[in-house]
């Protein structure tokens, strides 16, 4: 008999006479997998064209932009450039464990020096003021973002369970009945 189990994100299974089952973090499988390898060529990629797009096409576009444009462009390069650095370095510490050239400890305390942030969407009215090269390229980091962070929460059995937007439809739904 098998006995399948999970807990901290991790997941076990035990012969009918062990005690305790041996644990399997699917995190650690995913960052040493081929999927990771994909995940780091994209995200490098990424940082190749932002540099591209913002050295070159972008410095004409910038031009282009009225005052208020002009300064959401600024400000929005900016962050960008700087999402992608914490999101490289990120990168390019797993890779290091997955070849051995630093241990997950090691790892793990320069990680932590890493920022990684939220995710956050750019409002559409401010998208609508910047190149739209420009904000294709924020959108794609923020779904890389948002990939890493998964991949992070995994590895360090961090994992929150999404809300359930149905258990807070019927919150507000309780609330106001029983406010009549």
């Amino acid at each position: 008999m098998i006995r399948v189990g999970r807990a901290n994100g991790r997941f076990g299974m035990a012969d009918h006479g062990e005690s305790a089952a041996r644990a399997i973090n699917l995190g650690e499988r995913r960052a040493t997998s081929p999927a990771f390898d994909a995940l780091f060529q994209e995200g490098m990629a990424l940082v190749e064209r932002t540099a591209a797009y913002l050295d070159g096409p972008g410095r004409s576009a910038y031009r282009a932009l009225t005052r208020t444009g002009a300064s959401l462009y600024a400000t929005h390069s900016m962050r960008l450039t700087t999402r992608l650095m914490q999101l490289a370095s990120w990168l390019l510490l797993q890779r290091a464990v997955n070849e051995g050239d630093l241990t997950p400890g090691e790892a793990l305390r320069e990680k932590a020096k890493v920022d990684l942030g939220r995710p956050e969407r750019l409002p559409d009215d401010e998208a609508r003021l910047l190149p739209d090269e420009l904000a294709d390229l924020i959108d794609d980091a923020r779904e890389l973002q948002q990939r890493i962070l998964m991949l992070e929460s995994a590895l360090t059995g961090t994992a929150r369970p999404a809300p359930n937007p149905v258990v807070r439809q019927l919150g507000m739904l309780r609330a106001a009945f029983e406010g009549h």
